[in-house]
């Protein structure tokens, strides 16, 4: 599939500024309409790169898995959990799978302000609503575990 020069250059773009920021890039798959890649870099929480042709809006994401056993749990916490995405620019989209929930936070950054320093910014308001998500849920995070969360899930 062909993509357009716009997609070429906002892929281009976002992944030379995330390896100038010290994150690497893994599991890139594309097409003409679409890009998604996982990041990460040592000692902080990953995540996933969102870019849509049709959207002017660079979309980034962390993913926490939950059994569904912590659903009373996990309702009980909602509004703190609200406000902590809130706090720090973010939002969040709660979706059952199966048995598992997933809840994953969100945050947007607008192309034609995209540069190092507004990336910077957003990365790190980013880590640290989900830094402050795993507190409020109890969870610990170890990055040398193998299938620990800090990569994105």
């Amino acid at each position: 599939m062909k993509q357009s020069r716009l997609m070429k250059e906002r892929i281009r773009r976002v992944t030379l500024l995330f390896k100038e920021l010290g994150y690497n890039i893994e599991s890139e798959e594309y097409d003409e309409d679409a890009y998604t890649a996982g990041f990460h870099r040592a000692a902080t929480p990953g995540g996933f790169i969102y870019i849509d042709r049709e959207c002017r809006f660079l979309e980034l994401a962390y993913t926490f898995l939950f059994s569904a056993r912590l659903g009373a749990f996990l309702r009980a916490q909602m509004s703190i959990l609200q406000d902590i995405c809130y706090e720090f620019g973010c939002y969040y989209v709660v979706r059952t799978e199966g048995e598992d929930i997933i809840f994953t936070i969100h945050s947007k950054l607008y192309y034609a302000g995209l540069n190092y320093f507004s990336l910077k910014e957003t990365l790190r308001d980013l880590t640290t609503a989900v830094q402050a998500v795993e507190e409020q849920v109890g969870i610990l995070f170890d990055p040398d575990i193998e299938g620990s969360n800090y990569e994105g899930s």
